[in-house]
């Protein structure tokens, strides 16, 4: 499974490759085991075939004049539910087979615990035995016990287990990567990992939960069509209910199971054989994606977002502030800047401090100094600043003198230097339109000072994810208003915002913010999915009506929301619309082709049942059927055949087109209506000619 999964279209998602005879057979198994009633009553249109099957079965036991039609009408009745549970059951089949996958996956092997992050040696216990807080060591060709957080170190981890890719992806302590998951495999280096999740509650074990289809929740438009299916169910049964009297009267020949062919042949049962099965396979079709779904009820919800919450770090930028680009002040050169900058950021392990490295290195090709003589001053929350002491090191053969570098936030940076001495008001000036710059470009500015001077400015620079404009465009195309929501002030919120190419902006958005939005939107009518990856976005995306969490974000993050994104990738949301789109439009074909398939249905048995009572009848049998008997049979034949012959098309689903929903409905009467209505009377004259020749009726 490649990344290009990311851009591509619902309808090029699995396919039925998934398919094979290992699952055929195990669905065969199921379809059986479904007959309990306990299992078929959640499902009213397919519970009242089963009823009135078994009610032919005790009937055609007791009869004898019409044994012959009655015994096939009675198997093609039983045959109908079987092909129903079928569907359902081969519907779970991906999602049980990727359960299979995941279980794989998981390590029942030994991890070497340590007691503390400096400690240098551990010992070896079995991964099950690993509790939240405890501290392992892995390196090059280990597998991750259970989930956790890097702590220490940087490494490449083979995720391929998990998410299908086979590049590695690092992960590291001190960033938004830093979160792992059991049986991933650590490909090089060494890290140390805080184990987040007691055995039983890893991410894993929640997934393998999540795709087992059988298990999700009913939709709240699936509720409303199973209450439609049932009241059809109900009418047509007082429909038939009634024939017996009109039979008597008109002296018309009507035995009881031609009755319950009628039945089970103008009630739904197309769509209600294949409603578990659509709503299954559009959650299957996620799995296709790398996204989890926690149940149908969010995948459907997905289909009708109209507003779309993204947070920014991590989201729609890359999670990771890098160094842009160096701009020095008060005639200071470009390689003074950046050779301050790289030696006060040496000790720096943040993904940001190793950027400034990587940017000096590049730009003026720095060696490795000896660290003898450094002492380097670690970033504190209450200073704003990190640095280093110089006592006379060996830089480039020439020993430097003694000083002292400072890196941090412009306002900590110029307060501490303030303290000690006062600024020409010419260099303040600079050094302040040099801050405003990189905050109106929408990046973090961090100032150096050697000696209590200032140098210059870093530029970190929030590095948007590639291809981002382009898929909100094309979500904005689709009617979604996308929405980024940051804690940065206005000023740089809103310059990422227009490079981004996002409709809105929530900036120095708080926990509460985010989940007042949230509400207001959803006051006003409207259905809101959120993106994100924090701690701090758990409330937003617990309350978004569709709630995508990354993989890579924290595990709060990932129970809170009701989706999660394998790749990381928040642009996926494209693909999750048009799949939950794909399931309504699926729904909403096949159940006007089933009313549709019905009408069809009516016109063939009811003048063939009352053919011998009233000849003038035979003006309405279009089709030419044989006899009342091989009408009856061919119907309930079709019937049943028909469920088979959709299940490709309700696991693969109707293909998405944007359009609204008047265009929607007419492509939908024309084609699934008016097909409806046509391929019921090919089927069922093909089906009559062939019983007819066999002799069958």
């Amino acid at each position: 499974m490649s990344s290009s999964l990311s851009t591509g279209s619902p309808s090029k998602g699995p396919g039925l490759s998934w398919i094979t005879r290992r699952v055929l057979a195990e669905a065969a198994v199921d379809a059986v085991r479904k007959l309990d009633p306990r299992s078929l009553i959640r499902n009213p249109v397919l519970f009242a075939t089963a009823v009135v099957a078994l009610v032919s079965t005790i009937l055609t036991v007791r009869e004898t004049t019409h044994l012959v039609v009655m015994a096939q009408i009675t198997a093609w009745l039983w045959f109908t539910v079987l092909f129903a549970t079928f569907a359902e059951a081969i519907a779970e089949g991906r999602g049980k087979a990727q359960a299979d996958s995941l279980r794989r996956a998981r390590s029942d092997g030994v991890a070497q615990r340590i007691p503390s992050i400096d400690a240098v040696q551990g010992d070896s216990v079995p991964a099950h035995l690993l509790r939240t807080g405890d501290l392992v060591v892995c390196t090059a060709g280990d597998i991750i016990p259970g989930d956790g957080d890097v702590v220490s170190g940087i490494a490449t981890v083979d995720e391929s287990a998990i998410t299908g890719e086979s590049a590695p992806v690092i992960r590291e302590s001190g960033g938004d990567r830093c979160a792992v998951t059991g049986g991933t495999r650590v490909v090089s280096d060494r890290i140390i990992i805080r184990i987040t999740a007691n055995p039983g509650e890893s991410f894993l074990d929640r997934m393998i939960q999540m795709v087992e289809g059988a298990k999700r929740q009913k939709t709240p438009n699936e509720i409303a069509l199973t209450i439609l299916l049932s009241g059809l169910t109900l009418i047509f049964l007082i429909v038939v209910a009634s024939l017996p009297v009109f039979a008597l009267w008109s002296k018309a020949e009507l035995p009881p199971v031609f009755l319950a062919a009628l039945f089970v042949t103008l009630i739904p049962t197309t769509i209600g054989g294949l409603l578990s099965a659509i709503g299954i396979a559009g959650m299957d079709r996620l799995v296709g994606f790398n996204v989890i779904a926690k149940s149908g009820r969010a995948v459907e919800a997905a289909g009708d977002i109209d507003v779309l919450l993204l947070d920014k770090t991590g989201t729609i930028t890359l999670g990771a502030r890098q160094a842009a680009e160096f701009l020095p002040v008060g005639g200071v050169s470009e390689r003074d800047l950046a050779e301050a900058a790289f030696l006060s950021s040496l000790a720096d392990e943040t993904p940001e401090g190793k950027s400034v490295v990587a940017l000096a290195r590049t730009r003026f090709s720095f060696p490795d100094p000896s660290r003898e003589g450094m002492t380097f001053l670690p970033f504190s929350a209450h200073t704003r600043m990190s640095g280093v002491s110089l006592s006379g090191i060996s830089w480039g053969g020439v020993m430097t003198a003694v000083s002292e570098i400072r890196k941090g936030a412009a306002d900590a940076i110029l307060k501490s230097i303030g303290e000690r001495r006062s600024l020409p008001t010419a260099l303040t000036r600079e050094l302040t339109a040099a801050v405003e710059r990189v905050a109106k470009a929408g990046g973090t500015p961090l100032v150096v000072a050697r000696d209590d001077r200032p140098l210059g400015v870093i530029y970190l620079k929030d590095i948007i994810k590639p291809g981002i404009r382009e898929r909100f465009a094309t979500l904005r195309e689709m009617g979604i208003k996308t929405v980024m929501i940051t804690g940065d002030n206005p000023l740089t919120a809103a310059a990422i915002a227009a490079e981004a190419g996002v409709d809105d902006v929530l900036a120095e958005a708080t926990p509460e913010k985010k989940l007042e939005l949230i509400r207001d939107y959803q006051q006003g009518g409207r259905l809101v999915a959120m993106c994100g990856d924090g701690s701090n976005d758990a409330p937003a995306l617990a309350q978004a009506d569709v709630g995508v969490a990354m993989n890579t974000g924290t595990q709060a993050a990932r129970e809170a929301g009701n989706m999660v994104d394998l790749d990381s990738d928040p642009t996926k949301l494209i693909e999750i619309v048009m799949i939950g789109k794909q399931l309504l439009m699926s729904r909403g074909s096949l159940t006007t082709f089933s009313i549709a398939n019905d009408v069809a249905k009516y016109f063939a048995i009811i003048p063939a049942l009352f053919i011998t009572a009233y000849p003038q009848l035979q003006a309405l049998n279009i089709m030419g059927l044989s006899s009342p008997q091989s009408a009856v049979l061919s119907a309930i034949i079709f019937n049943a055949l028909i469920i088979i012959a959709l299940i490709p098309l309700a696991l693969r689903g109707v293909r998405y087109r944007p359009a609204n929903a008047a265009t929607l409905l007419k492509r939908n009467l024309l084609v699934y209506g008016l097909g409806g209505l046509i391929v019921p009377f090919a089927g069922l004259k093909a089906i009559d000619m062939i019983i007819t020749a066999l002799g069958l009726a």
